[in-house]
């Protein structure tokens, strides 16, 4: 087995401009997560937690620096490599759910594999036994409003692992949800973590991030903590 990381990112650095005003989200940040690693990141509201989701999710672009992704360079890639990369090697999970409200939860689920190309049977197949795994497969053909929130959630993670993505990205997955059903998510990603997936989950809640092995804080930008110790914040100066 390869020791190498799925994320490695070095000397990454964003800055957001609007008008005459500058803003430096991420400064000079390091960081490696492996295979397998379930990995939440904590932070006050513009300490650059979600910059930095966005940019290992190919969202946004890094302004110095170099992002790599399961041993594939980011750093230069064009737009429509970039879509591949999205669509093929990456997993969202958003607060929002963003089924789409037309389709029931197994063309929901089905969805990234019609961009993806593949036969419409063996869709069907790996959509149901996603549905299977969260336990929504009774529920195949109801539509997102003629379910509950927590259920809505499971979907859209269903909908996020279905190709089988080398790293499943969560922006503050139980934040809309109430405590009993924030816990049956967690489940969910825990026993994605067991199967061997590797998580990078959002959270502002201590009792979320508690179900992840590592816990990384981001203040001003940086990192300041990381219970790992494999990335220990570089001092000023340094």
């Amino acid at each position: 087995m390869s020791d190498q990381p799925v994320i490695a990112v070095r000397d990454v650095w964003k800055t957001y401009r609007t008008g005459q005003i500058e803003f430096t989200a991420l400064k000079g940040i390091d960081l490696d997560i492996a295979a397998g690693q379930f990995t939440a990141i904590m932070g006050p509201s513009g300490s650059g937690k979600s910059t930095l989701m966005n940019i290992l999710g190919c969202l946004d672009r890094k302004d110095r620096g170099t992002y790599t992704l399961n041993g594939t360079s980011i750093t230069d890639m064009a737009p429509n490599e970039l879509a591949r990369i999205r669509n093929r090697e990456i997993g969202f999970v958003f607060q929002s759910f963003n089924l789409l409200p037309k389709l029931n939860l197994l063309e929901n689920v089905e969805l990234p594999m019609v961009y993806a190309d593949i036969h419409r049977r063996e869709r069907n197949e790996r959509a149901r036994e996603a549905l299977q795994m969260v336990g929504l497969l009774p529920w195949a053909k109801h539509r997102p409003n003629e379910i509950s929130g927590g259920q809505k959630q499971r979907a859209a993670i269903a909908r996020a692992v279905v190709l089988r993505p080398a790293l499943l990205l969560a922006d503050e997955p139980t934040g809309n949800l109430d405590s009993q059903s924030a816990g049956e998510i967690m489940k969910v990603f825990t026993h994605l973590n067991q199967t061997g997936s590797t998580i990078v989950l959002i959270t502002h809640e201590p009792e979320i991030a508690a179900y992840a092995g590592r816990t990384i804080t981001f203040r001003d930008g940086r990192i300041i903590f990381d219970t790992s110790g494999l990335n220990a914040p570089r001092q000023e100066g340094a």
